[in-house]
């Protein structure tokens, strides 16, 4: 039975691009909540938050969960990890369990291969960052280079005596 809107399947359309510009304005505002910090350069933490939060919110859209709930469990789920941020921030101990240290790639004019194994990461891979961040193709003008808890490789360069 048609109605003035169309038939049941157009309604259900409509419904849910309505429920997905509702979600998208949700999303906005939890992903500001939860700080700028969540948008720069991310940690394991800030990818699971980021994956978690799109499946949780996509069932409000779709319909498989009740909007409602999919909107509260995504607030709950921004408050934890802005707990979580804090706290580790002022318990190191905590900040290297969630956060992850840096490992040591190169020291002492050496590769540390057994960090760069565990690490799945090739002599290519650590050229490539050394060019990209510091300009420099040459390993012997590094101090130590370390993967941080982001991905990236960092280093510090010797000081020129």
């Amino acid at each position: 039975m048609e109605s003035l809107f169309g038939s049941g399947e157009d309604l259900s359309m409509i419904q849910m691009g309505i429920r997905a510009f509702i979600m998208f304005m949700v999303a906005l505002f939890l992903v500001r909540l939860g700080g700028i910090r969540m948008l720069g350069r991310k940690s394991g933490v800030d990818f699971v938050i980021i994956i978690m939060l799109g499946a949780v919110l996509a069932r409000g859209i779709v319909g498989a969960s009740p909007f409602m709930s999919t909107v509260f469990v995504g607030a709950v789920m921004i408050m934890v990890n802005k707990i979580l941020v804090q706290v580790s921030a002022r318990l190191p101990y905590l900040g290297n369990l969630v956060k992850g240290k840096p490992a040591v790639l190169y020291k002492n004019d050496q590769i540390q291969w057994d960090q760069m194994d565990r690490l799945g990461v090739s002599r290519t891979d650590l050229l490539t960052s050394l060019r990209l961040e510091t300009h420099s193709i040459h390993l012997d003008e590094v101090d130590i280079a370390l993967m941080e808890p982001n991905g990236r490789i960092s280093f510090t360069l010797k000081t020129k005596a």
